[in-house]
């Protein structure tokens, strides 16, 4: 690991843990969009990264949506953070145990508005509950259908059936985001090349009822052209 790696490392452990903390006295759902939005903005200042948004009018501000994003690397929930910035969507990630409990992430993610998906569990009834309860609540819902990173040469692997039910059982508008660059090497590139300056592309889609008797990953692949 060289220098850079070490220092930019360090330097998004404490930022993670001292938003964590930030996020763990704020219980207002769109103070913890300001938050999180905060974090996002100094971690990829600090990345050298900048985010442009495509058809950014697409995007209703007061509506709640389950929101679908490719996944390609870590960085990826800061993307969607920076797309919704002039919004007053605030969702929570469905995220895994291992993030939970994580010295890095761990924190940040039970803090900043996360929903736990504990695959060890035989019943989902309490994850299901709890989403539910968040919906009632105003909150929209965010998701990587892929359900993992892609770590593959493809730009798509196929989704998880999961996001289905969830949108089928909240009445959720299905709000499809592509993640144009592959976030998992524009990271790499800022963590081994001190001064390059790039820029991650994220596009917005067209809305999709909830009761869309359509293949979602198929038409999410004809919305980007993947």
């Amino acid at each position: 690991m060289n220098f850079q790696k070490i220092k930019l490392a360090i330097y998004a452990l404490f930022l993670t843990n001292l938003y964590g903390f930030k996020l763990k006295k704020t219980e207002e759902p769109l103070e913890k969009k300001r938050v999180r939005h905060e974090y996002a903005t100094t971690l990829l200042k600090k990345l050298k990264i900048s985010v442009e948004v495509k058809n950014s009018e697409k995007l209703d501000s007061d509506k709640q949506y389950l929101l679908l994003s490719n996944h390609r690397g870590i960085i990826d929930p800061l993307i969607v953070e920076m797309a919704l910035t002039n919004t007053n969507i605030f969702g929570l990630w469905i995220s895994k145990k291992e993030l939970y409990t994580s010295p890095f992430f761990g924190m940040f993610v039970r803090n900043g508005g996360a929903i736990l998906l504990d695959r060890e569990q035989s019943q989902m009834s309490g994850f299901f509950s709890e989403i539910k309860s968040e919906v009632k609540k105003g909150n929209s819902i965010f998701i990587f259908p892929e359900g993992t990173r892609n770590k593959s040469e493809a730009s798509l692997i196929e989704f998880k059936e999961g996001f289905r039910i969830i949108a089928l059982k909240n009445r959720l508008p299905i709000l499809p985001v592509y993640i144009r660059t592959h976030t998992d090497k524009a990271l790499g590139t800022a963590l081994n090349k001190k001064n390059v300056e790039q820029t991650i592309t994220i596009e917005i889609g067209d809305e999709i009822d909830y009761k869309e008797k359509r293949d979602i990953q198929e038409l999410y692949k004809e919305m980007f052209n993947i």
